[in-house]
């Protein structure tokens, strides 16, 4: 989530908005939310198995957990992009969402690794500079 909170202003100007689901406590997620500075909504409380198999997550009986499950969904709702971890690695992330956005939407062809690599270093640089200028005006 942190990673998506760095990235926030360049998902806003993209106009993409993040939601986190989490099957927390309210107190718990509040916590969450405070510690990361999370700016984007998230939902609590969410009911293993229940919630987990709506959205279709993988969930874990014994610890009554989702799995990191990640979704970029475009307008109209379809998704364009999953991805289901039962680890630390191989999760999506904000770089990943954004990338698979211009390509959905034909800013960036499959195989332009030039046009990638120089979007992906205008979003890099621009996250730098926000973070400085956070750094600065806090």
């Amino acid at each position: 989530m942190a990673d998506f909170q760095a990235y926030q202003e360049q998902l806003l100007r993209e106009n993409v908005e993040v939601v986190a689901l989490s099957v927390d406590a309210v107190d718990k997620a509040r916590q969450t939310v405070e510690q990361l500075g999370l700016t984007f909504p998230v939902a609590y409380a969410l009911d293993v198995p229940r919630d987990a198999e709506k959205i279709g997550a993988f969930w874990e009986e014994r610890r009554r957990i989702f799995h990191a499950t990640s979704f970029v969904l475009d307008r109209d709702r379809n998704v364009l992009h999953a991805c289901y971890s039962t680890g630390p690695i191989g999760r999506i992330s904000a770089e990943e969402a954004l990338s698979s956005l211009q390509f959905a939407r034909g800013r960036i062809r499959p195989g332009d690794t030039q046009g990638l690599s120089e979007y992906l270093e205008r979003i890099r640089s621009s996250v730098r500079q926000d973070s400085m200028e956070q750094k600065h005006n806090g």
